[in-house]
């Protein structure tokens, strides 16, 4: 029979070693955990275009007309479109390094990581979006009314499409898993706030212009803004918190956990001593478990008492064999001590 040798090295920092003549693949696995973000890509790059064309028209359209209303809106437009950007190039650097060996697990962080990015934009955005409000709340400017609106209006229509455009495929995700928080994809949910957060600005703007228009309430406009940065601050910093939570190794619900430990421990006389989950990607979980027993049974055992937890998708288990001389009586389920006498 074939030799097969497992290059897990480069060859020559390799020392020689025997091996056995049998073929491997049967204990080794894929570090591939990314999930199939292809139409979500596809859709994000749509709205990058339609993003990017709107935000062309308008910054024109501010330089030949003179309006501050329209350069304002096509440069805060011009945000939106470099996050989606980093969603796009997130989704594809991940897809191209996939078999990287540079990466022990993978790049299913890689989408998590654009929607980190993202998320701290949006943070900036809120940011930038209160100091303007602020000053305009104390300083008044004269607004361009009819312009203004029709940038909202047509803001609005943009942002419309592209939240239809992004949110089938985010709610189709979301349907596909709704039993496991563990599987958003971050990224493309990333990707919605910031249509959400455009598309909220829209609404709030047309209020605003609306009643400073006909009712004469030049202030609304400042009010309005600083109610938006609150809501996308508040966005921004719910998907910091789930994006970093995993980027740092977080734990997920306790409800894996436990459902790992009563696995592991309603078997034979099992007991889990040391137990860590994290996540790999949006879709899965490497779990490393210590466990101690008198009846240590192999590795593949503990493996398949875990079959039934969806999302496992790497597994160490470290088994060892309690030499203590308290054991447990089978029979009886309880503990008793071996006399010396």
């Amino acid at each position: 029979m074939k030799v097969h040798r497992v290059e897990l090295v480069h060859r020559k920092y390799r020392k020689p070693f025997s091996m056995h003549i049998h073929i491997l693949d049967k204990w080794q696995h894929t570090h591939n955990f990314l999930a199939d973000h292809n139409q979500a890509e596809k859709n994000t790059k749509i709205v990058l275009l339609l993003t990017t064309i709107t935000m062309a028209a308008e910054v024109v359209a501010g330089l030949v007309f003179g309006s501050m209303a329209l350069l304002a809106d096509g440069w805060h437009m011009a945000t939106h479109a470099a996050a989606f950007g980093i969603t796009v190039f997130a989704y594809r650097y991940a897809r191209k390094n996939a078999n990287n060996s540079k990466y022990t697990f993978g790049t299913g962080k890689v989408s998590i990581l654009g929607g980190f990015t993202s998320a701290v934009a949006l943070s900036v955005i809120a940011l930038l979006m209160t100091i303007e409000s602020s000053i305009r709340l104390w300083q008044p400017q004269t607004i361009h009314f009819n312009e203004a609106i029709y940038v909202a209006i047509l803001g609005l229509l943009i942002n419309l499409l592209s939240a239809i455009l992004l949110q089938d495929h985010h709610q189709h995700s979301h349907d596909d898993h709704e039993s496991h928080d563990h599987h958003h994809d971050y990224n493309l949910h990333a990707a919605y706030i910031h249509v959400l957060a455009d598309t909220l600005t829209s609404v709030l703007a047309i209020v605003a212009l609306l009643a400073g228009k006909f009712l004469d309430w030049i202030w609304l406009d400042a009010v309005m803004g600083l109610v938006g940065a609150v809501v996308i601050a508040k966005w921004a910093y719910g998907l910091v918190k789930d994006t970093g939570l995993i980027l740092l190794d977080g734990s997920p619900d306790k409800e894996i956990k436990l459902a790992i430990i009563d696995a592991i421990e309603q078997n034979s006389d099992n007991r889990v001593t040391d137990l860590h989950v994290w996540n790999l990607s949006q879709q899965h979980l490497a779990v490393t478990i210590s466990l101690v027993t008198h009846h240590p049974q192999q590795p593949e055992h503990y493996k398949n008492l875990l079959s039934h937890i969806s999302g496992l998708s790497h597994v160490v288990v470290e088994v060892n064999q309690c030499q203590d001389e308290f054991c447990l009586d089978s029979e009886s389920g309880n503990f008793y001590h071996h006399s010396t006498s």
